[in-house]
């Protein structure tokens, strides 16, 4: 077991029942959810413990997409310039079933294409941002039990090792063990399908790839051989369901492509190679009195339309700044229940969404002639958009009662007179963005910023702004504001 930061070990158990209470959070997984949780957390100065199971970060080069609203929450963070140089941009269209339609034009947004980025990369920069903000990670760390009451959770480890802290936030994946201690019911569809995913060299000219690919893409989906960055990615329909503990060889896939194109195209040099499967599940509850479930720990899915690693990431920027007004003393009652009145109907929406591109992959004569049918609705403009802003998140309107379409939306990097709206919230605290100048945060100004704009690229007169950029109140009246200062950041200082 080593520590990615030197710090004290907290004191032994000595065979009490209960250890000291020396972490406010502890987070099981430290992958792109449960790194970027720490990052929010320890913005406002919350103890942060990560533990991660493998005593190494992962080796394998797997290309990953960070969609338009997690390169928006990238750039809220001050991140998007350290993100950048490691990935290749794309346009952001073609996401929906892989139907082949560009991206429509004037999307709502300053970041409007797609990320390519390695998934160790994407792993280590947001681990590396959460151990500069002050958290600490310790590999080799396996959670084996946990026990919680009123006042903090005992967190069992492998070796026999107790850890208590405030809260307990599993991000330990599919398989968490997180979950499965608390006893939280994982319903949804077992896998039906599965496809093998890698990347690697092929011995035959590109031209030559992509006629066999055009040929086959006809009958068989998913069915792709994509060059990118020097190698090609390959996706091809499996023999049947396995042990996806089992990663497939690279005979494997030769006797696929054999089955499927009737050549193996010569692949070879693999980077990386994995299973995939059609599983669908959804946590039934993401909250049991201090222990809380994010990501894939919550919610998995197929990966068609690339939304599993942003749809885990959104959910730490939601959870963080409510779980650290918890701890810091200010939440308002039920702040942190939103956390799951919020989520969870999104991430029920994504499994709907790739529960249909799935079935649009059939090559079965009836998901195939709704494919034909959606592929002429997807020449309108509109059910385009729609489409698009569903994969990328940016159409996400939370239920904040009563108001403004724009209500309950996320907030685009707009002009502001000192630059860009984003580079405001990098401390991920709320705003009050007033083109009036007549209004204030008051006794909210420890967790509140204000900013008086009357040039500002809003076309209303203020609006209120979560640590998350999601609007929280439109209008120009103090008491109203007020109101809704409360609601969201609790009783005024002093």
């Amino acid at each position: 077991m080593h520590s990615s930061q030197v710090t004290p070990e907290p004191p032994s158990n000595d065979g009490a029942e209960r250890a000291p209470l020396v972490f406010d959070v502890i987070i099981a997984g430290c992958g792109p959810t449960g790194a970027m949780l720490a990052a929010e957390l320890r913005l406002h100065d919350v103890r942060v413990l990560v533990l991660e199971k493998e005593t190494e970060p992962a080796s394998f080069v797997r290309i990953v997409g960070l969609h338009v609203r997690s390169l928006e929450l990238m750039a809220m963070r001050g991140l998007l310039d350290r993100v950048l140089p490691h990935g290749r941009r794309r346009p952001a269209g073609g996401f929906f079933a892989a139907i082949p339609k560009p991206a429509p034009e004037g999307l709502d947004s300053a970041y409007a294409y797609l990320l390519g980025i390695p998934q160790p990369v994407i792993e280590h920069l947001l681990e590396e941002h959460a151990i500069g903000l002050g958290a600490q990670v310790r590999r080799g760390c396996a959670v084996a039990g946990l026990e919680q009451d009123d006042e903090g959770v005992t967190v069992e480890l492998a070796d026999g090792q107790r850890l208590r802290s405030r809260y307990l936030v599993g991000c330990d994946g599919a398989r968490s063990t997180v979950r499965k201690l608390l006893g939280v019911g994982f319903p949804g569809e077992p896998a039906r399908t599965e496809t093998l995913m890698g990347e690697m060299e092929v011995g035959v000219p590109q031209e030559e790839v992509a006629a066999k690919v055009a040929e086959v893409g006809q009958t068989h989906r998913p069915f792709w051989l994509r060059p990118f960055g020097g190698v090609y990615s390959v996706v091809v329909p499996a023999a049947g369901v396995g042990d996806r503990a089992e990663p497939p060889t690279l005979d494997d896939f030769k006797q696929q492509l054999r089955t499927v194109a009737g050549t193996d195209f010569g692949v070879h040099s693999p980077r990386w190679l994995s299973r995939f499967g059609d599983a669908t599940r959804l946590a039934e509850r993401y909250r049991v009195g201090r222990v809380l479930l994010a990501g894939d720990a919550a919610h998995i899915h197929p990966p068609i339309g690339g939304q599993g690693l942003n749809l885990g990431v959104q959910d730490a920027f939601n959870l963080g700044w409510k779980l650290a007004a918890q701890i810091r003393g200010w939440a308002p009652e039920a702040l942190l229940d939103t956390y799951q009145a919020e989520r969870h109907p999104v991430a029920a929406d994504v499994l709907d969404n790739t529960r249909a591109q799935m079935e649009l992959l059939s090559a079965e004569p009836g998901p195939q002639a709704v494919r034909r049918l959606l592929t002429e609705l997807m020449d309108f403009d509109e059910v385009n958009r729609h489409l698009i802003e569903k994969i990328t998140a940016i159409g996400i309107r939370y239920d904040f009662g009563e108001g403004p379409d724009l209500l309950g939306r996320r907030m685009r990097d707009v002009d502001v007179e000192q630059g860009h709206l984003y580079a405001l919230l990098h401390r991920g605290r709320g705003l009050v963005l007033d083109r009036t100048g007549g209004l204030t945060a008051g006794g909210w100004s420890d967790r509140v910023d204000h900013l008086a704009d009357p040039t500002a690229a809003l076309d209303v007169p203020c609006v209120l702004l979560r640590p998350d950029g999601h609007v929280a109140w439109i209008g120009d009246d103090q008491q109203d504001l007020d109101d809704h200062l409360s609601r969201w950041f609790g009783k005024p200082a002093g």
